[in-house]
């Protein structure tokens, strides 16, 4: 373990990445405007309630289609201690028009602020409000499915799995896009063929210990469903849409998560994305397109 395994050194490192985001976000919603012009999106904000802490969310409607839409919530990527909702902007703008859904992208808790369990619990009541308000805000809450990019796919698979557990509410799909679903191996140990990955171990370092400092909780089933000590039955979960690069230093988990919900019959395919890394939409806009209208369609069919 290097000095960035102590919590306060990890939880210093984890703030001052997050004193950084302002600047680097302004740029990216100026780049973002330039992409996918052909979906304008209508989009308002909104603060959902939550014991845990309040929640704001960017809403993304549909321009036509049903009265009562469907609604699809989003939980972005960042390590789990960094908001950026702007990032998923392209992909929620693409969302609400090919899908027909209305997007809810949430910008959750994050740590050192909030450790886990908190960012999985707060995400979960945040679904529940969603299900149980959705006619007085435009959506139909009963069709509902739930995603993420990179941490926000752990985030999703958490609130998936609760939902499961506790009987609702019902979720239609889950998008699990890059996600780490195995933090009780570390970064190091996990192989990737990319020359100049985007996930370097001292990230992942930083990002784990501060989300999680209890190496013995990292086994938790909200953090690690990959992982060898969650042998649970998963028949009956939310069915799953899991997405791996094929460079990226998390792909063998979410193969491995993959099979498993396979096994449970819950898997409802599983995307290989070849000779791409962690986060390739961030910068291959083609590409992206391709997977997003993938993860349209299915939503589209989940709550048809």
């Amino acid at each position: 373990m290097s000095v960035l395994g102590v919590r306060w050194i990890s939880s210093a490192v984890a703030r001052t990445m997050q004193a950084s985001m302002p600047l680097g976000l302004r740029s990216i919603e100026r780049v973002n405007r330039e992409v996918f012009p052909e979906f304008a999106g209508d989009v308002s904000d909104i603060e959902i309630p939550a014991p845990v802490a309040p929640a704001r969310a960017a809403v993304y409607r549909p321009a036509a289609g049903e009265a009562a839409p469907p609604v699809h919530v989003n939980f972005h990527g960042g390590g789990f201690v960094m908001r950026g909702m702007a990032f998923d902007d392209p992909l929620c703008r693409c969302l609400a028009a090919e899908a027909g859904a209305v997007v809810v992208n949430v910008d959750y808790a994050v740590a050192p602020q909030h450790r886990f369990p908190a960012p999985t619990l707060q995400a979960f009541q945040v679904v529940q409000w969603i299900a149980a308000h959705g006619r007085e805000h435009g959506w139909d809450g009963a069709r509902m499915t739930v995603g993420g990019q990179s941490a926000g796919g752990s985030i999703a698979a958490a609130v998936a799995r609760q939902a499961f557990e506790l009987g609702g509410p019902p979720i239609a799909l889950q998008v699990l896009h890059y996600a780490p679903l195995d933090l009780t191996v570390t970064a190091k140990d996990k192989p990737t063929a990319a020359a100049n990955p985007v996930l370097r171990p001292w990230m992942c370092e930083v990002f784990d210990n501060t989300y999680v400092p209890d190496p013995a909780a990292r086994a938790d089933r909200l953090v690690s469903p990959a992982g060898p000590s969650d042998t649970a039955d998963l028949t009956g979960i939310a069915p799953a849409l899991v997405i791996t690069p094929e460079l990226d230093r998390l792909h063998d988990e979410g193969a491995r998560y993959a099979r498993r919900l396979q096994q449970a019959g819950a898997l409802v395919e599983h995307v290989n994305v070849p000779d791409a890394d962690h986060a390739y939409d961030l910068g291959d806009r083609d590409r992206a397109r391709e997977v997003y209208t993938v993860i349209a369609r299915r939503i589209r069919q989940a709550t048809e």
